[in-house]
């Protein structure tokens, strides 16, 4: 017994320094408009000359706007950082922050998230201009696998990945949009790329119809999507999706044909 507990205080520790050593760096981008933008970025553990690597792109909530290039971090973040994931999917995670006053896809916060009440026409927002111009630095790079481009998104973050895989649907090879809401009429733009949608079915923030009408819209495209629905989950549909042990596995089997 003393001995099982000394290996187990051994494994945490060793735990415990490898999280302290593996961390995402702070970042900040400056487009050419001159608007700036906080990201953080984890990058892949081995970066050999020649190899190529994956890239994720992960777009948080409302409540974790901000301008301390840390809040972003609190959903999501952990999966990149769990050694197996590391060594089994390495990639370069991009955890861009959205201002205050942002609203990711839109120029504010909507009055209904009601699918067939969200806007049809929709300007690029500011953010997500300069957030485009972010990722053009990183598909740029010869290390980045641009055949395995992947976003996802939740709440406002998941109406972001919505509204990007809309507009750059040759950029993206999978999304994973959890608890989030579209005009579905937009979709059809966004045929070509995979999609993994999630939400819970008792959510009171963002209507679990914004999740069902997009697969259907979706798959009367042609995509090739899957929908699950999570009974008596809330808003945060992201715990229960996060610890499928699919979830990562199917993300980074998506390659862009």
């Amino acid at each position: 017994m003393k001995r099982t507990l000394l290996i187990l205080l051994a494994l945490a520790a060793s735990f415990t320094v490898y999280a302290q050593k593996v961390s995402y760096e702070h970042k900040s981008f400056t487009a050419q408009d001159g608007t700036e933008l906080n990201y953080r970025l984890l990058t892949p553990p081995e970066d050999a000359r020649g190899k190529k690597f994956p890239l994720v792109l992960f777009l948080h909530g409302a409540g974790e706007r901000g301008s301390d290039n840390e809040k972003q971090l609190v959903h999501g973040s952990q999966m990149f950082l769990n050694p197996t994931n590391r060594e089994n999917f390495p990639a370069f995670v991009l955890f861009p922050q959205c201002p205050e006053s942002g609203y990711w896809a839109y120029a504010d916060r909507l009055s209904s998230f009601e699918p067939d009440q969200m806007p049809a026409d929709v300007p690029l927002s500011s953010v997500f201009a300069t957030l485009k111009e972010l990722l053009d630095t990183y598909l740029a790079m010869p290390q980045v696998d641009k055949q395995r481009i992947y976003i996802m998104g939740l709440s406002m973050g998941a109406m972001g990945t919505y509204d990007m895989t809309i507009r750059y649907p040759e950029i993206f090879a999978a999304a994973i949009p959890i608890c989030g809401t579209v005009n579905p009429t937009r979709l059809s733009a966004a045929k070509e790329v995979k999609f993994r949608i999630f939400h819970g079915d008792a959510d009171s923030v963002v209507p679990v119809s914004g999740s069902r009408q997009a697969y259907k819209a979706l798959k009367a495209a042609g995509a090739d999507v899957k929908y699950t629905e999570f009974p008596g989950v809330t808003h945060g549909s992201w715990n229960p999706a996060f610890t499928l042990p699919d979830f990562m596995s199917w993300l980074f089997s998506q390659k862009k044909q």
